[in-house]
Parts: structure tokens; C-alpha cells; sequence
């Protein structure tokens, strides 16, 4: 019976991987636990597969299954199998034999089957064959109903076996989780943080494992106490009250010899424990429960009946989750246990625990009692102690209170740095780091750091690699799911922190494509291309060295052929290794020869750019054109807006004679544009005098440069306003000529000849439809008479600037000579 509760770590955790995966299943989750219990059993019954669909398959009867759950047949059929099938949770079929009579009952348990079709091997529910065989010997030691055959020997029934009716399928699956949580020593491994006084943290532990309230966890724990599989009890506290509960396996621990005395006293349903008097301790308390003290390992261990429990003062927290230590397997010491004996200091809880802190504080490595203290640490009765504890303590305080962020010095003299609890606030990193938080929390400070570094550093190349970078974040928290889903669950990585960095975030690619990993596109998600050209390209060449082989040597054997196939194959790659090696130094070279060409392209550019900025400041420092003002770019701001409305005047004048005027006629082409001229300066005479009269003469001696660049400015804006008015009554008049006109009525004629208003070219929409082509056409044949006379117009004017040919400077400097200087700003206002 003990051997198979002996699991090994590594077993005992892929077994509880397992086991909670099941559990965990959508259609398992919100059933009973009756339900749930058979389908572990079934789970275990079932054979490895091997391909096979049926291989998943056991075979049981309703009254068989209900043994194991400890309920009757009706209850199997009723409240068992018929909720499974309805959460498409099993798949049954009735076995006959040739007379139509059945004979068993086919279960397929479809989380398996989804499990094995989805995830393959790596599924935490895919075990082998010999660890299913290891979960079916737990179960039948824990609950089996036991046996008897003709041919081998008989089957004890399991330690639950009696355990029937209402409650037994809590019970027993409660019993299996616990042993599978539980230390080779057979202490429970209980939850951290807060828990409700009343239930204890017992129940509070049974409770999320079997996923119930901690008043029916708190009862489930009663009857398996009162069954004898489990021992409650509660560790001592120099103040001796009592400490923090503890749940012992008594099975697990028998397996592994490690059963206190203590223990399996207080394990018996009718051991009753003396309590010590309030306030009485050592050897002040009665002689009736002296020998009971002396002989309990825990001074307050409970019964099984667990009546009132009496808990730590109100506003003392319970400690975090504490990493195991070296089980005691003699009785503790007692204490010195002299009158006045107390905590010392100001009697408040302490801050927090820590690791091995029931270790001497000696730093030898030694384990201390988890029991009273040991004679040797305090004085006895009578001594005076050479230095009190509580006033150590006191001088200590104020060093603890300052270095909590530092790394704090634990047994063995090493340094613990202190622990982030939390992911990081960058959220892509949260993203990335979300399916290994458990992983997270076992990590140092160092190490959290290290991770951060690395998943930032992935992170970033993933963002250049992708077409959407903000999906980043989500594929690499993918690529660490599917190599955790591969290792098995975090409960199968024994480091932390070397999976991490060496296998959860590394690319792995299957081949020289950069976006591959494991044979999948990291841009797409589907499957890699080149990985299957390269798999079809090395099956093609084998199959080649092959067909050369039997055509050359026919006579060989199966052995020779396959060691003539492997020498050749061998061969071929060595040369293909010779061949990479000399296409990566070609592209070396090539690479080396294209930064040189990029550096030449960046010196040449470089050389460019400062040319062109020598030009520009040679180009700064050239004199005005027109009015010779100095370091002006070549045209001052003034006379630029003089050019550009000298410019805008003579367009004008064109414009306005592409239809006033005779083409042909130079002389009417110049009257024309010499009443525009007229007329535009007339307008920038009336914006000179309004100008004038809205400036304040004090602004011409503050800035004088400015005011005369004023004034040119609004001659030009005078002709940009009446500028769009010359065009636009061009473009009036030139759509009343009979060029515009012909094109019209040949767009209106041919609109009505449309294929689908030949029926009626006169009807309303015939006519509408005709009406606006031709009033496109109008406009578009006026805009090519305007921009064709405008050409015709400007050649004209530029053969007559050729023929006249530029002025000279002798009669431009009296021109030049008449405008006032740049110091003379309120002349150039007023001439």
C-alpha cells in the first residue's frame, strides 16, 4: 500500500499537471464532484495511445464505476454519466456480446481525445503509458475497491474504500489532490495570504484545490481526519499561542517513514488533548499535561472532531508560503519554560518571514525546532543573561527599518535581493511576460531585471521584422505559451530563469528564412514555405543519390545500399558546407564592397551639400538687381514685388486681348494693354493712398526697411484681386465665339444621339443631359481659345523683346538714379 504513494517530485508533479488540467477542462468545469471524480478514474483506466482513436477508449460497467466513486449503479447512471455526456465531456458506447446482451460500457473521454488531437505530446494530459499505470496504482491505494482474483494475487481495497454515500466522491477526490500537493514529508503544502478564521487554512487550501466554499472544504477535512488519512496540527510560538495550522498526509508520510509519534497520536479519531492553563507555562503548568506537552511535537495540535479553534490575536497576519524545510523526525526539546517568560521587546508580530527563517541565527546552517525553544538559546532559571534579547532587539530595529530594500543575509551567509511581485508597467512587456508570471514571481530582483532586458531587446527585433509592429508583443507572449504548453507547465522547469532567456524567448528557426520559428511564419502564422522546400528539396536529392545507386551498383544489399547511400549523402553535404562557406564569403564581399559604395555615395553627398551651402552664401552676399541694395540674394524683397506685379500686369493685358483685339494687330494688342495698365494703376494708386492714410508716420523712422517693402506689397495685392476678374470675362467672351459655339452644338447633337435617348432625343432628359454637354463643351473650348491666344500673344511679345533687345546701362543709371536710397525710406513713400 505505501509503494505507490512513494511518487518521485518530477512524477508527482506531472501526475498533478495532469490531474488539474482535467479538472480544468470547460466541460468539467461547474459539475459535481462525482462527476468530476469519475472522470479522473476513467482518465486513469485509459490506455496510452497509439494513433488510434479507440486507443483512448476504457471499458467499465456502471457498477464498477460506481465502486470506485462510492455510490450505487442508479447513482453512476443518474448523476454521473449523464451529466458527462451532456458537457460533451464522455462519449459512451454499449459493448454486446453475439447475443445482444451488454457486456461493458466504452468511455472516451473527449478532454483527452481534444488534448491529443490539439496539442500532441506536449499536453500536460498526455501521459505515457507507465505514468497513467502510476495514476491508476495512486488511485487504487487511496479509494480502489479492491479485488480478488483467481490467477494473481489479490487487490487490497484503497484507504477510502469504506468511505460511501453521500459526500465520498468529495472526499476521495479531495484525498487525491492533497496527496499529490503534498511534501515527500507529508505536510500539505498550504496557501498564502489571508484566510478566514473559522475554516483555518487547511480548508482554506482544500477549498481552491477541490474549488468549493472553505466551509465544505472545512468539512471534507473533518471526515478525512476522523478517517485517519490526515493529521492536523498547529506549530508552537514563544508567546504559546497558536501558530499556523498544518495538514499532515499520514499515508504519504508512512511510504516514506517519516510519521511522527506526535502525530499519530493526535491522528486517532478519539485522542483527546489536555490544553496548558492560560498564562501557565514550563513547569508551571499541571502535572496531568506535562507528559502530554513533553510528547507532542506541537503543543496545540487539533483534534479530529476540530471543535473551537483558537487563533492568533486579532491584527496578526498570517505569513506568506514558506519553502520547506528538513522535517523532524525525533521530539523537540522542551523549553526552558521559567516564570515571567514571554516575547520580548514590545510583543508585536514579527515583520514578515523569510526563507530558512527557522534556521539558527548563527548563520551555521543548522535547523532550529519548530517546537519551543531550545534550552541552549536563552539562559536557564536563575542565570542573569549576559545581554538581553529585547534590548538586541531594540538596537537592531532601527538598522532592519532602514536596509528593507537591501538584500537581506540568510543562513549559509548568502544574500536574498528582494522580489518584484508585479510584471512591469510597460504594457507590451506585461503582454509578453503574462503566460510566466508564475515563473515571474520565483525569479530574484537580478534576474527580473536580466528577463526585462532580453524580452525588450526581442521585443524590438520582432517590431523591425513584422509588417504590423504593434502585434509584436502578442506573438512572443504566444511563442512562450507554446514552449511552456511544450515543456509541460511550469511545474516540469526546475530554472526559472535559464528557460526563460535560453528557450522561452529564443527563436528557433527551422530554416535560413529570418521569419521562421519552429517551422512557422512569424509575418503570417502559417506554416513556412521555405521550410518545405527545403524538406522537399533534401527528400528529392536522397531519392536522386538513390535511384543513381541502384542504376550503378545493383547488386548490393540492403545493408551495402544503405551504407553506400549514407557515404554519398555525406559527401553531398560536406560539399554543400564547402559551397555555403564560399556564397557567405562572397557575400561578405559584396556586402563589404556595398559600404564602400555607400560611404562613397555619403562622402559625395556630403561633398554636395557643402558646395551648395558655399553657394548659397556666395549667392547671400550678391547685390540687388534692380536697385543695387547690398547682401540682397540678388533681388531685395522691394523690387521682387515690383517684378511680380509688373508681371501680373502684363498677363492681365494679354488676357484682356486674347478677345478685345485683333491678334495679327500689334497696334490694337498694344492699346488694349496699355488701358489695362492704365487701369491697374489707377487701382494700386487708389491702395497707395489708403495704405498711406491707415500708416502712422512715426512707424516710416522706426522700421524704415520694412515700410519700404510695404508699399510694393499692396500694389501687388491691388492686382492679384483684379487679376481673376480679366480672366474670368475671357473666358465669357471667348464662349460666345463660333468656335465655342460649333463645339457645343456638336456636343448637344451627339448626347442626343446617345444609344439610350434615341427612342426620345426631344424628351426632358434628352434635352437636360444634351444641355449640360453642351455647356462643358462651351467651357472647355473657351479655355483652350484663352490659353492658345494667350501663346500666340506671349511669342509675339518675346519676338519684339528680342528684336529691341535689352536696355543699356547708360540708360538704365539715370533711371536708377532718380529712386531714392535706402536711407531716404520716407522719399520712397512719397515719390
Amino acid at each position: 500500500m505505501d509503494e505507490p504513494l512513494r511518487l518521485g517530485r518530477r512524477m508527482r508533479l506531472r501526475l498533478l499537471a495532469a490531474v488539474q488540467a482535467l479538472l480544468a477542462d470547460p466541460s468539467l468545469v461547474g459539475l459535481k464532484d462525482a462527476p468530476r471524480l469519475a472522470a479522473v478514474v476513467l482518465y486513469a483506466k485509459s490506455r496510452a495511445p497509439k494513433g488510434k482513436k479507440n486507443d483512448l477508449q476504457t471499458s467499465i460497467w456502471a457498477a464498477e464505476l460506481g465502486r470506485w466513486l462510492g455510490v450505487g449503479e442508479s447513482t453512476v447512471h443518474r448523476n454521473v454519466l449523464s451529466p458527462l455526456r451532456k458537457s460533451d465531456a464522455l462519449h459512451t458506447q454499449v459493448v454486446t456480446d453475439a447475443k445482444g446482451h451488454p457486456t461493458g460500457l466504452d468511455c472516451l473521454i473527449m478532454p483527452l481525445w481534444n488534448a491529443r488531437k490539439g496539442g500532441g505530446a506536449a499536453h500536460p494530459l498526455a501521459l505515457s503509458k507507465a505514468e497513467l499505470a502510476t495514476l491508476l496504482r495512486l488511485i487504487e491505494a487511496l479509494f480502489g475497491p479492491g479485488w480478488a482474483s483467481k490467477d494473481k494475487e489479490p487487490i487490497p481495497a484503497g484507504l477510502l474504500a469504506g468511505r460511501t454515500g453521500k459526500g465520498a466522491a468529495t472526499d476521495r477526490l479531495g484525498l487525491l489532490l492533497m496527496v499529490l500537493n503534498a511534501r515527500a514529508s507529508g505536510w500539505l503544502q498550504l496557501c498564502g495570504g489571508s484566510v478566514k478564521k473559522r475554516e483555518g487554512r487547511g480548508a482554506a487550501t482544500l477549498a481552491r484545490l477541490l474549488g468549493c466554499s472553505p466551509s465544505g472544504a472545512r468539512k471534507v477535512l473533518a471526515r478525512l481526519t476522523e478517517a485517519g488519512v490526515v493529521a492536523r496540527q498547529r506549530k508552537a510560538t514563544a508567546t504559546r499561542m497558536n501558530g499556523r495550522g498544518r495538514v499532515m498526509l499520514l499515508p504519504v508520510a508512512r511510504a516514506y517513514g517519516r510519521v511522527l509519534a506526535s502525530v499519530e497520536a493526535a491522528s486517532g479519531p478519539e485522542a483527546v488533548f489536555s490544553q496548558r492553563p492560560d498564562g501557565a507555562v514550563g513547569d508551571h503548568a499541571p502535572a496531568d499535561t506535562a507528559g502530554a506537552l513533553g510528547a507532542a511535537e506541537v503543543p496545540g495540535a487539533e483534534g479530529a472532531g476540530g471543535a473551537e479553534d483558537r487563533e492568533r490575536p486579532d491584527g496578526a497576519e498570517f505569513h506568506a508560503d514558506h519553502a520547506s524545510v528538513v522535517p523532524l523526525i525525533v521530539s523537540p526539546q522542551l523549553s526552558g519554560g521559567f516564570s515571567g517568560e514571554g516575547r520580548e521587546g514590545n510583543g508585536g508580530q514579527p515583520k514578515r518571514a523569510c526563507v530558512r527563517e527557522g534556521q539558527a541565527a548563527d548563520g551555521d546552517g543548522a535547523v532550529a525546532t519548530d517546537g519551543l525553544s531550545v534550552a541552549t538559546v536563552g539562559p536557564l532559571r536563575g542565570e542573569k543573561p549576559t545581554n538581553s534579547p529585547a534590548d538586541e532587539r531594540d538596537e537592531q530595529r532601527p538598522a532592519e527599518a532602514g536596509a528593507s530594500t537591501r538584500p537581506r543575509a540568510v543562513a549559509g551567509g548568502k544574500a536574498q535581493q528582494q522580489r518584484r511581485v508585479g510584471l512591469p508597467k510597460d504594457l507590451d512587456l506585461r503582454v509578453v511576460l503574462t503566460p510566466v508570471v508564475g515563473l515571474w514571481e520565483q525569479l530574484n530582483r537580478w534576474q527580473q531585471d536580466q528577463i526585462e532586458r532580453s524580452a525588450s531587446v526581442e521585443l524590438g527585433r520582432l517590431k523591425n521584422l513584422l509588417m504590423q509592429p504593434e502585434a509584436a508583443a502578442r506573438l512572443l507572449a504566444d511563442r512562450l505559451t507554446d514552449r511552456l504548453e511544450e515543456t509541460g507547465g511550469e511545474a516540469l522547469v526546475s530554472s526559472p530563469f535559464g528557460w526563460i532567456t535560453r528557450r522561452g524567448l529564443v527563436q528557433r528557426p527551422a530554416c535560413s528564412d529570418v521569419r521562421c520559428d519552429d517551422g512557422i511564419r512569424l509575418d503570417t502564422g502559417g506554416e513556412c514555405d521555405n521550410c518545405g522546400n527545403v524538406i522537399h528539396i533534401r527528400r528529392a536529392r536522397r531519392a536522386r543519390i538513390a535511384a543513381e545507386i541502384d542504376a550503378q551498383l545493383p547488386g548490393l544489399t540492403d545493408g551495402e545500399r544503405r551504407q553506400v547511400l549514407e557515404d554519398r549523402l555525406r559527401k553531398h553535404a560536406a560539399v554543400e558546407a564547402e559551397d555555403f562557406v564560399w556564397r557567405r564569403e562572397q557575400a561578405r564581399a559584396a556586402q563589404a564592397s556595398r559600404d564602400a559604395a555607400r560611404a562613397a555615395a555619403q562622402e559625395q553627398r556630403e561633398r554636395e551639400r557643402a558646395a551648395a551651402v558655399a553657394a548659397e552664401v556666395v549667392r547671400q552676399a550678391l547685390p540687388c538687381e534692380d536697385c543695387g541694395q547690398e547682401r540682397a540674394a540678388g533681388l531685395c524683397e522691394a523690387c521682387g514685388y515690383r517684378r511680380r506685379t509688373e508681371a501680373l500686369i502684363v498677363e492681365a493685358g494679354l488676357v484682356a486681348a486674347t478677345w478685345s483685339a485683333a491678334l495679327d494687330d500689334p497696334g490694337a494688342v498694344a492699346a488694349v494693354t496699355a488701358h489695362v495698365r492704365a487701369s491697374l494703376e489707377a487701382d494700386i494708386e487708389a491702395a497707395r493712398v489708403k495704405f498711406l492714410e491707415l500708416l502712422d508716420p512715426d512707424e516710416l523712422e522706426t522700421n524704415p526697411v520694412a515700410a519700404a517693402s510695404a508699399l510694393p506689397f499692396a500694389a501687388l495685392q491691388a492686382v492679384e484681386q483684379a487679376a481673376p476678374e480679366y480672366r474670368r470675362c475671357a473666358l465669357a467672351m471667348l464662349s460666345r465665339t463660333e468656335e465655342a459655339e460649333a463645339e457645343a452644338r456638336r456636343a448637344y447633337a451627339t448626347e442626343q444621339n446617345r444609344r439610350w435617348f434615341r427612342a426620345n432625343p426631344n424628351g426632358a432628359d434628352a434635352v437636360a443631359a444634351a444641355t449640360k454637354a453642351a455647356d462643358t463643351a462651351r467651357e472647355r473650348a473657351a479655355q483652350y481659345l484663352l490659353e492658345a491666344r494667350l501663346e500666340q500673344l506671349r511669342g509675339q511679345a518675346a519676338g519684339h523683346t528680342e528684336a529691341v533687345g535689352p536696355a543699356s546701362w547708360a540708360d538704365r543709371l539715370p533711371e536708377l538714379a532718380a529712386r531714392p536710397l535706402d536711407g531716404d525710406p520716407a522719399g520712397a513713400v512719397i515719390a
